[in-house]
């Protein structure tokens, strides 16, 4: 391995050693508190510093008040909280990372490639791309920096059964990756449920402190949700635990500097008399909660449309790609 590819592995290293510490350093947590806070999954100072109160009493078995002052040292032991300057943000923004799709026409409409720190949501009916471009992304993670990857690792949560090694092996071999060893960079778990689906989540937390992951892929991120919760009596429930799985993956890809890649389905809007009346699944909840939202629609085969619906900083625009044998490209 070269030493580019080696770099980002190595930065994350430093980050994450800047930000180990022993929780018995900080006030009000003793050996007993410690302890509970490491069986729930807390490993460092970030994710003390991004947790809510309600989950460290919870873990920790202590009130919110001391759990509120225990996050509240960690935030100013991080440097997280308060205002800062706009080109403070700007510096800040400068370690967000680019995972091409390998595709130059829905790279450019991404604004360079799927971004670190935020979650991207591919939306669209069945066999329009979806799971496609997550394996793509999942191989394309592996490469090294100068040929838009992150010289990193990828955790897929798979709710439907949609991820397929002997695709990933044939896209790496495209890319010149030894596909045994691509496919032992990625970490695969079958979520059976949509309570399951939520366990992986700290699960992921775990192997990301031993492995240099900078991607997590939710397939599909609403299919068990939907399953379960029926009826308008389940939908604020359904609203709620979408919004907390949704702010966990966030964490994730804050904390480890990772990109998040969920997919989604659609359903048909009756109301809707003029134009596409398909929309994705999770209202409110999941348009905000997303940073980018991609609709991909079937095309003339292989080809594929990309449309960007939203984004905090990108124009809404259109993009075609294929989907052929050696993975994501450009259309011919």
């Amino acid at each position: 391995m070269s030493a580019k590819s080696q770099k980002p592995t190595e930065t994350a290293k430093d980050d994450e050693e800047e930000t180990k510490f022993d929780f018995e350093d900080l006030p009000g947590v003793g050996a007993t508190i410690a302890e509970k806070l490491r069986e729930a999954g807390y490993g460092d100072l970030m994710e003390l510093a991004v947790a809510s109160p309600d989950d460290i009493a919870t873990a920790a078995d202590i009130g919110e008040g001391i759990a509120q002052k225990i996050i509240l040292e960690a935030r100013k032991r991080a440097k997280v909280g308060g205002f800062e300057s706009g080109s403070e943000i700007l510096e800040r923004r400068k370690k967000v990372g680019k995972v091409t799709t390998m595709s130059k026409n829905l790279d450019e409409l991404l604004g360079g490639g799927v971004e670190t720190q935020s979650i991207t949501e591919f939306y669209g009916a069945f066999g329009s791309g979806k799971s496609q471009n997550a394996i793509q992304l999942s191989c394309s993670v592996q490469l090294p920096l100068d040929q838009g990857g992150l010289a990193g690792e990828a955790v897929w949560i798979d709710t439907e059964n949609t991820f397929r090694p002997e695709r990933l092996a044939e896209m790496a071999k495209a890319v010149g990756l030894d596909p045994v060893e691509a496919l032992a960079k990625v970490h695969v778990a079958h979520a059976f449920n949509a309570s399951h689906q939520e366990l992986l989540v700290p699960k992921a937390f775990e192997l990301a402190r031993e492995r240099p992951v900078r991607l997590l892929v939710v397939d599909s991120l609403t299919a068990h949700f939907r399953a379960e919760f029926l009826g308008r009596g389940a939908l604020a429930e359904r609203q709620q635990r979408l919004n907390r799985h949704m702010h966990e993956l966030l964490r994730f890809g804050d904390v480890f500097n990772a990109a998040i890649v969920c997919t989604n389905q659609v359903s048909s809007r009756p109301d809707v008399l003029f134009g596409d009346p398909t929309g994705p699944i999770g209202g409110n909840i999941v348009g905000h909660t997303a940073t980018y939202r991609v609709y991909l629609r079937k095309s003339k085969p292989p080809r594929r449309i990309a449309r960007l619906v939203d984004s905090p900083n990108l124009p809404e625009g259109e993009a075609i790609f294929s989907v052929l044998p050696e993975g994501i490209r450009d259309a011919g």
